[in-house]
């Protein structure tokens, strides 16, 4: 899926906008459907009609008032995404509430076909459209044609005033990406950030760490204030060297909910967010304007190593 975005504006997909227009549609049409003939699902189904009707009518004008919101959500769908929420939430607990009910006898499993079409069908596009809007809110959004490794090299500077290519001259360079500052693995990565400069040392290379704040606001973050860095706000040089967003299960799979929960119970904690929360991590050694040793992270929990980039 792709969310055409630039700096300043994002555009939804045509897709999001038509499933929730269709949902509203749905929705309307089954509220004036449970309205006007509030009995037909109950014979459909071969159960027995309810003694108060009308508070199934009443339910059926809940519907009907969602396919109102998500109508007024289709203009919008990346800004209207608390309206998608609360139907979300509901196509969730909805089939949940079905489930429990049959198997205490209180419903039919036959009943359920209406579980299928109000609900199930569009938990898939509503989760979409859904995960489009937390990757906006926490993402940065990639701005003209990346950069090639070269001219990255060539154009970003180290704290120092060196740039990478001419920094790498002299001397091998350890240069770790790091996800935001907020997050638990950087946090982790720096109390072990005198330990890294270390290692670095002891195989004749710099440590450099590029971050995605503003130069100068990382400092408030690292333990070193001396550490040699690159300020890279709009992550050209994350995409120069190939470092992208990290998907779902890369961001909030098992195991990085496992690593994430052990290393915050290990005193590393969470922050605010403070950088694309999307971005994914890496490490290289860099020799004269070339990556002679490259280590991308699989998932957001995968910490770059030094000691590992040279006996790679």
């Amino acid at each position: 899926m792709t969310i055409e975005c630039d700096a300043r504006s994002c555009k939804a997909p045509c897709w999001m906008g038509g499933a929730l227009r269709l949902a509203g549609i749905y929705n309307l049409l089954f509220g004036l459907w449970v309205a006007g003939w509030p009995k037909a699902w109950f014979s459909i189904s071969g159960m027995e009609e309810p003694r108060y009707i009308f508070l199934w009518q009443c339910i059926g004008m809940i519907v009907g008032v969602y396919g109102v919101g998500y109508l007024i959500a289709a203009q919008a769908p990346l800004k209207h995404w608390p309206i998608v929420l609360v139907g979300f939430l509901g196509k969730v607990f909805g089939p949940i509430g079905f489930v429990w009910a049959a198997s205490q006898g209180e419903l039919p499993w036959a009943a359920g076909w209406m579980i299928i079409f109000n609900d199930l069908i569009w938990l898939i596009p509503f989760a979409m459209i859904l995960w489009s809007a937390a990757c906006l809110a926490v993402g940065q959004p990639a701005v003209g044609e990346p950069m090639s490794r070269d001219e990255a090299m060539k154009t970003f500077k180290l704290s120092d005033g060196q740039t990478l290519a001419e920094a790498s001259e002299d001397q091998t360079l350890a240069v770790v990406f790091l996800r935001h500052f907020g997050c638990t693995f950087t946090r982790q990565l720096l109390k072990n950030l005198e330990n890294m400069e270390a290692q670095s040392r002891e195989h004749g290379a710099k440590l450099v760490l590029v971050h995605m704040l503003k130069e100068g606001e990382e400092v408030d973050y690292l333990r070193c204030a001396d550490v040699a860095r690159i300020a890279d706000p709009w992550c050209d040089l994350y995409r120069a060297f190939g470092l992208g967003k990290g998907g779902f299960l890369e961001l909030f799979g098992p195991s990085v909910w496992y690593r994430g929960a052990v290393a915050f119970f290990r005193g590393c904690g969470v922050g605010h967010l403070a950088g694309d929360g999307l971005q994914m991590p890496g490490a290289f050694l860099v020799r004269k304007g070339k990556i002679i040793v490259s280590r991308k992270a699989r998932t957001a929990a995968d910490l770059p190593e030094v000691d590992a980039l040279f006996t790679s």
